[in-house]
């Protein structure tokens, strides 16, 4: 152990010294050093921590002291040794300790680069200026500094990089470096071994050992993965097939990281991927079945906003263009660079998804049914595209349905109703070991016969030893592990530089849009010119109170219409992309500014059509504190807005994009009813309360009280006190929308964290 440091104890498998015992609490004590001796503190654990034969909770320890743990007697024990003489420091871990099995790696098996451990500080970065130079577009041009100490240790310190540096899978900014650590920047790994820095680079020929997965739910009473294990090879391409509820979207899920299996592991070249997630993330691309690019973009201009939100804020707008090009190219897409992407075949917008997910060059590459919706033709096409990306360097798993082209790939896994594998090995020699000749039949049987044991049958099989126990060189643990506390990705170091992204790909989306712009121009107007026909030349006693009910509905229908379909039918675009390191708030945020300008200019419009020119009978020809005109246009762009965000949030809660329609036509008729305008709400007990959270109520009472409703239309509906000419009305009836607006606003952020990936959520 170094001074430098905490060593926190416990079954916890994030712990710096995991002991694995019952006996032992998740978090169980704490190791700290002191000028000359260590500090041991017990963390309230169950069954106590243990030195000299006594429970402590606190107490001295150094070079000799005995601890236990859990118990007394014959609880797990440590002793705590002195430092070792220099012949036997000198012995340090020949390989990089947070590796299971180097040699067996693609990427851990031979350095990249050796050098002689420095003697002072060393820069690195993607920049020419550093003492290390990473050619890697994950990497910042200034990204960290190993910093050699006084004592003969080290340190690694992130220099606010993009992307993060880690020390053996976590996120650090400055952390001590030991013997055997690995410090993980882009797609380099750095580790201390003897007396060298060596470098290890993650090429894409990587592993994938899958250990031991469990996955239940509803408390355990329902099993979707139950103890599936195989491993899959560097430059592989492995085909998941296997009848509808056998668990292949929970496989996914578990192999990505964006769901862990409940037990079990999955090795990432010989990385725990559950442990290291918040490094690998980068190393990992994932495509939905569903599209995740703007449709109305070119897929020069989607690739591009893609790269700004991946790569460093220091990337030159050169560097990203180049990897643009350069994926475009290796997914045969040049001629199509400028063409629309709605426009293009479904096969080449599978393509164009591919494409996004190549920019970070991923290691693994995981597509989720991509030939659905194809023809034979194209599901061939996508098919044959993948094994050339695993050719090519890559290993990649696919997800499908389709049988047609099981040839092109080099392993098949085939899952039974239940979450257990059925089959595992070269897909040319499956339908023989289920005794069928053709797919249908085989998975007609899975269906039919429920009481054969295909998992069994399998596992009793030549082709289980075969393919599974004896193709990796992988330790396999006797008892699968329970999978450990995952590390969410680190947030963006750069919120202003994403928001700056989404607002110009947003607005370049809807501006791509005919339909959105010709009902966006046309909305303001049309609602306008009802509410100029209601009103005439004068707002009088017959008029003024339709006229305002038109404003009201106009401004609920502008803001409403442009939100109210904006975030569920972006919903995949949204969770991939936040898996991989977008901020939630300048998401909604991009929203917010793009949709708030949209909307505020069309009820400017919206008013001044219906309003220019119309003798408004203000008390006095003066509004409340403004001139009359201006506070009704004020009031109508606020509820505008107001609505806007009311319809982030219907957006946010439903699931479907086709249910928003009628969502909009009920949000409208609600806000005609309770207004103020056709009912009286006035110490209605339960009714009044329920219209405070109605926007047009508080907008109508804004727009009464300009023009004095209650002296041009007196009446007992017009006797609102929420309709008097007051300035102190006034302003409460407009915070109000503002306070509506931010509740709004607040709801939304949290939906919008309901649908993220469940490692977001953690």
């Amino acid at each position: 152990m170094r001074p430098g440091r905490d060593y926190r104890v416990g079954r916890d498998p994030s712990s710096d010294i995991v002991i694995d015992d019952i006996r032992v609490s998740w978090h169980h004590a704490v190791l700290r050093p002191e000028t000359d001796h260590w500090l041991l503190e017990d963390e309230h654990s169950t069954n106590g921590t243990y030195t000299g034969g006594r429970r402590v909770h606190e107490a001295d320890v150094g070079p000799g002291s005995v601890i236990r743990f859990g118990s007394a007697c014959d609880g797990p024990r440590a002793l705590l040794v002195g430092p070792e003489p220099p012949a036997t420091a000198a012995r340090t871990p020949q390989r990089p300790s947070a590796v299971s099995m180097p040699g067996a790696t693609g990427t851990f098996r031979q350095p990249t680069t050796v050098r002689p451990l420095p003697a002072r500080t060393v820069r690195i970065g993607r920049g020419d200026g550093n003492d290390l130079v990473v050619d890697d577009l994950l990497v910042s041009r200034r990204h960290a500094e190993l910093r050699a100490l006084a004592d003969g240790t080290y340190e690694i310190v992130d220099l606010a990089s993009h992307n993060g540096t880690f020390l053996n899978g976590a996120p650090v900014d400055r952390a001590p470096v030991a013997a055997g650590d690995v410090v993980g920047i882009g797609h380099s790994a750095f580790c201390l071994v003897g007396d060298e820095l060596q470098e290890f680079v993650d090429t894409g020929e990587v592993s994938l050992d899958v250990q031991g997965l469990a996955v239940t739910v509803d408390h355990g009473r329902r099993t979707l993965l139950d103890e599936v294990a195989f491993p899959v090879g560097e430059k592989s391409l492995l085909a998941v097939v296997g009848p509808s509820g056998a668990g292949k979207s929970t496989l996914l899920n578990a192999l990505t990281g964006l769901r862990p299996a409940d037990r079990g592991r999955v090795l990432y070249d010989g990385r725990d991927l559950y442990r290291d997630f918040a490094e690998l993330r980068q190393r990992i691309g994932l495509v939905p079945q569903d599209d995740i690019l703007h449709a109305q973009l070119t897929v020069r201009r989607a690739l591009g906003y893609a790269a700004e939100l991946r790569f460093p804020q220091d990337t030159a707008a050169a560097e990203r263009q180049a990897r643009v090009s350069e994926v475009m190219a290796e997914l045969g897409l040049e001629q199509r660079a400028d063409q629309p992407i709605h426009s293009l075949s479904g096969g080449q917008r599978k393509r164009v998804s591919v494409a996004l997910e190549l920019l970070t060059k991923p290691s693994l590459l995981f597509l989720d049914e991509p030939t659905s919706g194809l023809d034979p033709g194209m599901d061939r096409s996508v098919m044959h595209m993948l094994r050339g990306l695993a050719d090519d360097g890559r290993t990649v798993v696919v997800v499908t349905h389709s049988v047609l082209s099981l040839d092109v790939c080099d392993r098949l896994l085939v899952l039974a109703p239940g979450g257990r594998i059925a089959y595992y090995g070269p897909p040319d020699e499956a339908l023989a070991f289920f005794g069928f000749s053709q797919w249908p039949e085989a998975f007609e049987a899975f269906e039919n016969d429920r009481d054969r044991d295909w998992a069994g049958q399998y596992q009793a099989s030549a082709f289980h030893q075969r393919y599974i126990l004896s193709a990796t060189a992988q330790p396999r643990p006797a008892v699968a592990p329970a999978a450990a506390t995952v590390a969410p990705p680190p947030r963006t170091r750069n919120w202003g530089a994403q928001l700056s992204t989404l607002v110009r790909r947003y607005a370049a989306a809807l501006s791509a849009d005919r339909t959105f712009l010709i009902i966006m121009i046309a909305l303001p107007f049309v609602m306008g010119a009802m509410a100029r026909a209601l009103a005439g030349s004068e707002l009088n006693r017959e008029t003024a109170m339709n006229a305002l009910l038109i404003l009201c509905v106009g401004g609920v229908l502008t803001g409403a219409a442009n939100a109210v379909r904006e975030l569920v039918k972006e919903r995949v675009i949204y969770q991939r992309e936040r898996a991989v390191g977008l901020s939630r708030s300048a998401y909604l945020m991009s929203k917010v500014v793009v949709l708030g300008v949209i909307t505020v200019l069309q009820a400017v419009v919206l008013t001044l059509v219906g309003l220019v020119g119309v003798d408004l009978h203000a008390p006095g020809g003066r509004g409340v504190l403004l001139p009359p005109l201006v506070e009704i246009t004020a009031a109508v762009a606020l509820l505008s807005f107001t609505a806007m965000m009311l319809g982030l949030l219907v957006s946010a809660l439903v699931r479907k994009e086709e249910v928003t329609m009628p969502l909009l036509v009920l949000l409208a008729i609600v806000q005609v009813v309770f207004c103020g305008a056709l009912l009286t709400l006035h110490g209605v007990a339960g009714v009044e309360q329920l219209a405070w959270l109605v926007p047009s109520r508080w907008a109508l009472g804004a727009m009464a009280g300009t023009i004095g409703l209650g002296a041009l239309v007196p009446g007992k509906l017009t006797a609102d006190p929420l309709f008097a000419h007051s300035a102190g009305v006034w302003l409460l009836n407009m915070g109000m929308l503002v306070v509506l607006s931010l509740v709004f606003g607040y709801l939304v952020a949290k939906l919008l964290r309901r649908h993220e990936p469940a490692i977001m959520r953690k």
